[in-house]
């Protein structure tokens, strides 16, 4: 049988018993809907958490050392220069806590003094003004960035034209140079204020000392960044003569690309438990689609006899049923996935707010194709698995037999 009456006696088929059919595939747009739904959501957390604490940047290294004392500038430096072959830079960051006050309010506020190359290296986004520069960065210049969370907190709405302003930390006027996206952390927060300093700034005028909290390095694109990893922790046992013994806990060095390959991991988990609940579903759905397969093929012995009797062979009238089956099920699956992904996104909103993303964020679903080609395999494996008992049953019959068949 050619291809195309093949497909023209399926759909005659199906189009003659239309209503049962649409019932016979409730079980798998259940399932599949659940499966699509769960799949989007869970895809969308994971995207949000990749941008609300910067794991898109999977070149990134977090660099920590303590051993008889802390890591300076010096240390910096030397790392960023005897690494040039693995880092495009490498960067400190210094934590500090002061008030701030603004026109209106006064804030506590957490400081990070960092250099310039800090925010390429996080992949802090600016939203408007610009970030401070090199040269500010070296003179100690009165300048600061701050996120629109706290833009809102000090100045009373999120999207007040702040750069050029000026705030009051620690004594002296700094100017508003730029403004970054919220990172989420404080957003629901009105206490929250979160501003950064040049790094010579912020040690000579607030912190009041110059050793390093946090180091970041950079990667070279294309790096092994467990090898970079190791190198590092090779590096900084010499540099600070740490023994063998002693490196667990004196030397921390965190690459983003691991905390990713977790962070999927346990999304995968989860999507594995709720894809395993959801296919219930897809099973009642299989055994129903085998149900109407063998009662068409009962209600059509005749037909099958005269097709055999006028030269159909065997494999023929598999493939029909065969076909008849994953049209049934590929059906399914195509509604499944439409009505799953606005399931998806109607439970958006209300997961955003649970996991605390702030007020009025919603979580946008997201489904990518190797998860919508992987249901579409699913909608044709259970087609073949529960249609091929009754497409073989259909066509082991005898002709003779079912052509006398009342």
């Amino acid at each position: 049988m050619k291809a195309r009456d093949l497909a023209y006696e399926t759909f005659s088929a199906l189009d003659a018993n239309r209503g049962r059919s649409l019932l016979t595939v409730l079980g798998i747009v259940i399932g599949i809907s659940a499966v699509i739904a769960m799949t989007a959501l869970i895809g969308g957390v994971k995207q949000a958490m990749i941008g609300e604490l910067g794991l898109n940047q999977a070149r990134l290294v977090y660099i920590q050392c303590w051993y008889n004392r802390s890591m300076e500038v010096s240390d910096v430096e030397a790392l960023e220069a005897e690494m040039a072959d693995d880092y495009e830079y490498v960067t400190p960051l210094v934590w500090s806590g002061t008030d701030v006050i603004s026109d209106t309010e006064k804030k506590s506020a957490s400081i990070q003094g960092v250099w310039p190359s800090f925010f390429e290296a996080t992949g802090v986004k600016l939203v408007s003004g610009r970030f401070f520069t090199e040269q500010e960065s070296d003179t100690g210049a009165l300048v600061t960035v701050l996120d629109q969370a706290s833009v809102k907190n000090l100045f009373g709405n999120a999207d007040a034209e702040v750069v050029g302003k000026t705030l009051r930390i620690a004594g002296a006027e700094y100017l508003i140079c730029g403004v970054t996206e919220s990172s989420g952390a404080g957003g629901s927060n009105p206490d929250y204020v979160q501003l950064y300093l040049p790094f010579s700034t912020c040690c000579s005028r607030v912190q009041g000392f110059t050793t390093v909290d946090q180091v970041y390095g950079f990667a070279r694109e294309g790096s092994d960044m467990d090898a970079v990893a190791q190198r590092t922790t090779d590096w900084l046992a010499r540099r600070f003569a740490v023994p063998e013994d002693e490196r667990e806990n004196a030397i921390w060095v965190y690459t983003m690309a691991s905390t990713i390959e977790e962070l999927n991991s346990m999304m995968m988990s989860f999507q594995v438990l709720m894809t395993s609940v959801a296919s219930i579903s897809l099973l009642v759905g299989g055994i129903g689609i085998m149900n109407m397969m063998l009662t068409n093929v009962t209600e059509r012995i005749r037909e099958i006899g005269l097709r055999k009797a006028l030269g159909a062979k065997s494999r023929d009238i598999t493939r029909q049923f065969l076909l008849e089956s994953i049209c049934l099920t590929m059906v399914g699956g195509l509604i499944g996935m439409a009505l799953g992904y606005l399931g998806a996104f109607a439970l958006s909103g209300l997961a955003g707010s649970l996991l605390g993303y702030g007020e009025g964020t919603a979580l946008t679903p997201y489904l990518d194709l190797q998860s919508m080609l992987l249901v579409a395999g699913i909608c044709v494996a259970i087609g073949v698995v529960f249609g091929y008992y009754p497409a073989r049953r259909a066509a082991r019959l005898d002709p003779v037999e079912s052509l006398h068949y009342q």
